[in-house]
């Protein structure tokens, strides 16, 4: 391993001259806190000292050695008629074919091992990187399963600010970390349905709560708007969804439409003219296969006058929530709706996903009641939300 010392103004400056120096693959070994100071104790200048490093593997040669190859000719059955020249061929190809995979294999292995050390350095940077006052607020952050990128900027944006780590407390805790986010968060629209569209698309896969969301959202535009309303369903896959989405209908005192083709979903379109809103709801499938993603946009139209929302729950992981979003990217989803805020403590996926593709937030649910239980957001709402756990 290669390693080097820094020392820089700020830890922030610190990686800079770290990822100039050793590339995005290095790893903070140590860091600490340089303190000059006057006479009587008293502060003159902090700065930072990193030790960083990085491990090179050297590559293997892709074949052995011209003599070992000779102790390899009596393994190959060679016919009496066989030249010299292609008995050679074939011993070659043979230890060229089990060196390669004996290479692959052995290779594999390395990185392997390599990946699992480096992901156990990485998650002990944060640690090693900041003074140990820092440390419980940093695990609140981790809590909230707020993403590594996100952790750090605003670590570094408490610690870079602070004259005295002593000082540090919940209130500077929760102005940095509003600070970073509300930067993260600058060109991202935040709010429900507009009403300035008349069709209102709601997507999401299946199990989120979207048929419910939908009732909640109508709602509100009846009774709170005075909007007249109805409902168009395609999810004709599950009988139990028509029902609810009829039930609900039949409540708010609004039309209906059930759609099984595209000719269908044309007809009720000009059956809803003299409509202000139309709440389609789509079917919730596993939209982590591209086919039904297809036969969505075969279905539906996404035009102008659609404002289109895509519904996830907060109880799944990111990392599954990331790859149904990446399947919706050649429909243009305007925000997210997250549900099941209800059955969950922590909420940093609302804002890493968020910030990672660039969407606003129309909603957020927090039970099952219709319509009571549902928020239009603003980012004092989230942070509150995100500020309601308690700091160990």
């Amino acid at each position: 391993m290669k390693m080097k010392k820094y020392n820089a103004p700020s830890i922030a400056e610190a990686m800079k001259l770290i990822r100039a120096d050793l590339g995005d693959d290095a790893v903070i070994l140590n860091s600490k806190v340089v303190v000059d100071k006057k006479f009587f104790g008293l502060v003159k200048k902090k700065s930072f000292e990193v030790v960083a490093g990085i491990d090179k593997v050297e590559a293997k040669p892709a074949f052995p050695p011209l003599q070992d190859l000779q102790l390899l000719k009596p393994i190959v059955q060679v016919p009496a008629s066989t030249s010299v020249k292609e008995t050679e061929q074939k011993v070659l190809k043979k230890a060229s074919l089990e060196e390669d995979s004996a290479i692959t294999n052995e290779l594999k292995k390395e990185i392997a091992d390599l990946k699992s050390i480096m992901q156990s350095l990485h998650r002990q940077s944060i640690q090693s990187k900041y003074p140990d006052e820092l440390l419980h607020f940093i695990d609140y952050l981790k809590q909230q399963e707020l993403n590594e990128e996100l952790i750090t900027q605003i670590s570094d944006e408490l610690f870079v600010h602070i004259e005295e780590i002593d000082s540090i407390d919940f209130e500077k805790f929760q102005a940095a970390t509003e600070r970073v986010l509300e930067r993260k968060l600058r060109d991202v629209e935040i709010g429900g349905v507009s009403y300035d569209k008349k069709y209102i698309n709601v997507l999401g896969p299946t199990g989120v709560g979207k048929t419910t969301t939908i009732a909640k959202m109508a709602a509100r535009a009846v009774l709170e708007k005075k909007k007249k309303v109805g409902f168009i369903t395609t999810d004709t896959y599950r009988i139990a969804a028509i029902e609810q989405l009829k039930t609900y209908a039949g409540l708010l005192q609004v039309p209906i439409e059930i759609v099984y083709s595209a000719e269908d979903y044309k007809a009720a379109i000009e059956k809803f003219a003299h409509l202000d809103l139309v709440f389609i709801d789509t079917a919730g499938r596993n939209y982590k296969e591209a086919k039904y993603i297809t036969d969505l946009q075969q279905l539906i139209k996404f035009g102008d006058n659609v404002q289109t929302f895509l519904v996830l729950s907060l109880t799944s992981k990111e990392q599954d929530l990331d790859v149904i979003i990446k399947q919706f990217e050649q429909i243009h989803v305007e925000k997210f709706i997250f549900t099941k805020l209800d059955e969950t403590n922590s909420i940093g996926t609302m804002f890493n996903l968020m910030i990672k593709y660039k969407k606003g937030l129309a909603y957020y649910t927090n039970g099952q009641e219709v319509p009571e239980d549902i928020e239009e957001p603003s980012l004092e709402k989230m942070f509150e939300l995100f500020f309601r756990g308690e700091i160990t």
